[in-house]
């Protein structure tokens, strides 16, 4: 199979980054994930795993991908993705209480852009992604844009996922 690239943006920033699938470590995920392109949603920055920002989206797999390069410890430019029960999310202090209902799964499809990541939630443990990307050009831009977003905040910005 060909190698195939995703854009990741903020969009009103106008700042994007070019990812690599990761089709020979996670193809099930990269499949699911590439089939659902172009995806854009309010992005969040993490409160927990540190250097992390993310969009959230309704199950858009046939079946929820298997656990297929599984990480607790992302690194620069890694793209995770995580399915969560709405119980799990749908608390004041996740910030989705109005969002999020109890009984429904989520897909957060997240970017991490600096080192030092931890993916350990205080309420649940260890909550393992599944890496099935990779930033391989515009990275710093990037972070330099995350970093932003986490100092003066999200609200209005949107995160893209789309088909280089």
């Amino acid at each position: 199979m060909a190698d195939r690239y995703i854009e990741v943006s903020l969009v009103r920033r106008g700042i994007t980054c070019t990812a690599q699938l990761l089709d020979d470590r996670a193809p099930v995920t990269c499949a699911a994930v590439w089939d659902a392109l172009p995806l854009g949603g309010d992005v969040y920055h993490a409160k927990y795993a540190r250097n992390e920002i993310y969009a959230l989206f309704p199950p858009f797999a046939a079946s929820e991908p298997p656990l297929e390069n599984p990480t607790v410890t992302p690194i620069p430019g890694d793209l995770c993705y995580f399915a969560f029960a709405g119980a799990e999310l749908g608390t004041k202090a996740y910030g989705y209480d109005r969002e999020v209902r109890p009984g429904t799964t989520l897909v957060d499809l997240a970017l991490f852009y600096e080192r030092n990541n931890l993916l350990l939630n205080g309420d649940v443990g260890w909550v393992p992604g599944i890496v099935w990307g990779q930033v391989v050009d515009g990275l710093a831009a990037m972070a330099e844009g995350c970093n932003d977003l986490w100092r003066t905040g999200a609200a209005g910005e949107t995160l893209s996922f789309r088909r280089a």
